[in-house]
């Protein structure tokens, strides 16, 4: 039962962290987000449950969760658009890559850590982008630029 605990939490961290990327309008939303942090705690559960049935063997498991943060980077490198000098979705993509850590954390029984990386994620997507607007806006001419970064 508490496995099930874990993949809502895990679902439900990332699916927050998506809401402003929602209200941003950036295509990676709280679907995507919610589906990454699942995703990846269910990897990490299921190699923590591989790992304990092959004790003594040459057999590692864990490597499972390993190859979590492989595959997050194929997700963030396709969220990724290069056009006409422009970098867009990096901001995006790093946001995938937390959530996958996010839901990982989850999966090992760290929440405390897991909801503090999610407030601090959210801190960082909101509360900077507004700072990082307002500084751009008072350097002349760059706010027209801003969203380079898909902040």
């Amino acid at each position: 039962m508490q496995i099930f605990g874990q993949l809502a939490l895990a679902t439900l961290l990332g699916a927050l962290i998506g809401v402003e990327r929602e209200l941003a309008r950036k295509t990676a939303g709280m679907r995507t987000f919610a589906l990454v942090a699942l995703g990846s705690a269910l990897f990490t559960i299921i190699s923590q449950i591989a790992f304990a049935s092959f004790v003594g063997t040459s057999y590692d498991p864990s490597r499972i969760a390993s190859q979590v943060v492989v595959g997050i980077g194929f997700i963030g490198a396709g969220s990724i658009i290069f056009s006409k000098s422009r970098v867009r979705g990096l901001t995006t993509a790093a946001g995938l890559w937390v959530s996958a850590a996010i839901g990982m954390a989850v999966a090992y029984r760290m929440y405390s850590i897991a909801i503090f990386a999610t407030v601090v994620t959210i801190f960082i997507l909101v509360f900077l982008w507004i700072i990082e607007q307002k500084i751009l806006k008072r350097l002349g001419g760059f706010a027209a630029n801003a969203d380079e970064d898909d902040s």
